[in-house]
């Protein structure tokens, strides 16, 4: 999975699917770079670094997933400040001329609930084959796996033809989880539920299970020290790990394995992908308003937002900045 920015983006689009399977076996491998499945809690706002461009997308991809919204590159910085603005009007509900930590939480929320029905839409196209707005299993079986399915040959003693095997019934799994009236068909909501699992209460021991599967290599059930890590990081060459890889042998021994056993049950490993406890929106509303409050009275002016615009458009509250090039309608 990518850094999934800090987080784990779940979703099983055909294009996704298509790509780990048919992308050569160089393009497979694993990257040097971190990688996470879960936002982790914040330590005290304020002693996070400071902020460029590229910490902006790591603190916000946890939320949206690594969605590829560079729109706001085309933008210069005074026409980024000036649609920021009217994004600022609309954030202020109450219009009293200033955004507070709830109101940008609000909003937060309300850019990923449409992400993320954006995303079904985008899809539903491509498995809603004869057009009765219910996807079927059939339906969806077909339109992922039915070149597959119907010339096996061709992917025989292949790294291809294992993926499928795999991908097959943990996807018909998840669908049936997803099907909550049992009828083999997912309305839209459903299909929400299975592209997106994460989002769903229903849906998360699945999440919790794939998570095992995906990380538990020797099958026994666990998430031992080194599988924690070769999910996050793989050597290229032999070498001393980095520093970060060290901390997170660390994380693991104190944080995650709960019970001090040497390795990750099912709720452990639910308690360190789902925890209960943190509100990324929250959290991420907090962090802006930390970040660009300059007289420190725990709310923002417009000004004190465009004076920090180019953390806003690089965050989840404009989507990556792709508000900025939408009509304001739209919103």
């Amino acid at each position: 999975m990518a850094h999934g920015g800090r987080g784990r983006h779940l979703g099983l689009a055909l294009g996704l699917l298509l790509a780990l399977v048919l992308a050569p076996p160089a393009l497979r491998a694993k990257p040097t770079v971190r990688k996470e499945r879960v936002v982790r809690p914040d330590s005290e706002l304020g002693e996070r670094p400071p902020e460029d461009n590229q910490s902006f997308q790591y603190d916000h991809e946890a939320f949206l997933g690594k969605e590829d919204s560079k729109t706001f590159d085309q933008l210069t910085s005074e026409e980024s400040k000036e649609r920021l603005g009217k994004i600022v009007d609309r954030i202020d509900s109450d219009g009293d001329g200033f955004v507070t930590t709830e109101e940008l939480k609000t909003w937060i929320k309300r850019v990923q609930k449409r992400y993320i029905y954006d995303n079904v839409a985008k899809v539903w196209k491509d498995y809603d084959r004869d057009k009765d707005d219910k996807i079927s299993w059939e339906e969806y079986k077909q339109a992922t796996y039915g070149y597959y399915l119907g010339n096996p040959t061709e992917f025989h003693d292949t790294s291809d033809h294992h993926t499928f095997k795999k991908m097959l019934p943990r996807d018909e799994r998840r669908f049936k989880a997803a099907d909550l009236d049992g009828d083999q068909t997912a309305t839209r909501e459903e299909f929400t539920a299975f592209l997106h699992p994460e989002e769903f209460e229903h849906m998360k021991e699945i999440v919790v299970l794939e998570t095992l599967e995906d990380i538990d290599k020797d099958g026994d059930g666990f998430v031992g020290q080194d599988e924690y890590i070769a999910d996050m990081f793989s050597h290229e060459e032999n070498g001393p790990e980095p520093d970060w890889v060290l901390s997170e042998r660390e994380q693991f021994n104190e944080f995650r394995d709960l019970n001090k056993d040497g390795k990750l049950d099912k709720d452990e490993i639910r308690h360190w992908i789902l925890p209960q406890d943190y509100d990324h929106a929250q959290a991420e509303a907090r962090h802006l308003v930390y970040e660009s409050d300059k007289n420190k009275d725990e709310k923002l002016t417009k000004e004190e937002i465009l004076d920090n615009w180019n953390m806003f458009v690089g965050s989840q509250a404009t989507n990556y900045g792709e508000d900025l090039t939408k009509n304001h309608d739209e919103l």
